[in-house]
């Protein structure tokens, strides 16, 4: 099928992706920026916009702090500005902040000390990571966390596995060396090791046994690179368990989730630049709202479970050190502190603008992918 069937069909089943992406996007987005707005009203900024999307206002309302919350047309984010502000990206205006009032330069963000406007840039990314914590516990509570023995039902042939000597009943015991407690805890690792030889111990017949096997390099069904060994799980009774927690065992295994998608992250950027791993897998807002169509079909569990892995997703990329992101804004505030003063004003423009072309490029490139993903698929 060409690109523009491929587009057409995407665009035929417009409500079964868009609905699901757009719920999962706004609540991943209200929080991030919940956590700047509350920041900053401790800090005493004044915040003149709470915005869900970008451009031409729909519907908005003013609240008793003069902050106008509004829903945008453009449904692909969202900002806080405050008082001092020159845009949505929190990029200050020297010309307005250099002729305020004392009076006004009390609610000014730009005015604030810097561990004060550190705090608020950084709350934006920490409410990311609370959100997902708080969503994988909730999960975790309600429905449960599965959990499958990694034992081996089946050796696809000519797969990974078959080559490396894995036998039906292997129960895989460790990964160089990590201990494997489930079937996802060996996916996790096989899948960001393809092409590299992994040295395998499990267990078979009450013995011991070492194997040495080198996962193939596939594409799963949402076209993300991947290493496979060509085993199926076992699927027996005693094999599969869900466990349900209480909710201060369920926070500590929902940081845990999170702490696993953000070593995971940093593993496959690491593989891009090592080689091991193509850049073709990153996606932009058309992957996401494919994802975000399939998800749903499966339940209201697995999307809101997306919407989680999203949230940390977002708030480990405004922690990247690009100026524009939540992270440039605290490496200027570093630099602040480091040196005493600010860096000049012509600095900061500087590095915002080459801080826009960056995120630019990647938008650019995200959705390259997207449409050569659509193209393929």
């Amino acid at each position: 099928m060409g690109i523009l069937e491929q587009l057409g069909a995407f665009g035929g089943g417009a409500a079964g992706y868009i609905v699901p992406f757009l719920f999962v996007l706004t609540i991943v987005v209200f929080f991030h920026e919940l956590g700047h707005f509350l920041i900053a009203r401790w800090c005493g900024v004044e915040v003149t916009a709470f915005s869900l999307g970008f451009g031409p206002e729909i519907i908005g309302f003013n609240d008793r702090y003069g902050t106008r919350w509004k829903l945008s047309a453009i449904p692909l984010g969202g900002y806080v500005k405050f008082v001092g502000d020159d845009n949505a990206a929190s990029v200050p205006d020297f010309d307005a902040a250099a002729a305020m009032t004392e009076e006004q330069k009390q609610g000014s963000f730009a005015h604030k000390p810097v561990w004060a406007r550190a705090a608020v840039v950084a709350a934006g990314p920490i409410a990311n990571f609370i959100l997902a914590i708080v969503i994988f516990a909730g999960l975790f509570m309600v429905v449960g966390k599965p959990s499958m023995l990694p034992r081996v039902d089946q050796v696809i042939a000519g797969g990974a596995a078959e080559a490396a000597g894995f036998k039906p009943g292997d129960l895989v015991l460790s990964i160089d060396g990590e201990h494997i407690g489930s079937f996802s805890d060996m996916q996790r690792i096989v899948s960001m090791s393809a092409a590299r030889q992994l040295k395998v111990k499990v267990e078979r017949d009450k013995s011991i046994v070492t194997l040495q096997a080198t996962p193939q390099l596939k594409r799963d069904k949402f076209g993300n690179e991947l290493g496979v060994l060509g085993i199926s799980r076992s699927v027996a009774a005693g094999d599969i368990t869900t466990q349900k927690f209480g909710p201060g065992e369920a926070v500590v295994e929902g940081a845990k989730q999170t702490w696993m998608i953000v070593d995971h992250t940093f593993s496959y950027i690491a593989g891009i630049f090592s080689g091991r791993n193509s850049a073709d897998q990153l996606g932009g807002p058309i992957r996401i709202a494919q994802v975000s169509g399939q998800v749903a079909a499966n339940g209201f569990g697995p999307l809101i479970n997306l919407a989680a892995v999203l949230s940390v997703s977002i708030g480990l990329l405004n922690l990247f050190p690009i100026p524009l992101l939540d992270g440039g804004h605290l490496l200027f505030y570093a630099v602040e502190a480091a040196r005493g003063r600010p860096l000049s004003e012509r600095a900061q423009e500087v590095g915002f603008r080459i801080g826009l072309a960056i995120v630019v490029m990647l938008m650019i490139f995200a959705t390259f992918n997207d449409i050569l993903h659509l193209a393929t698929s």
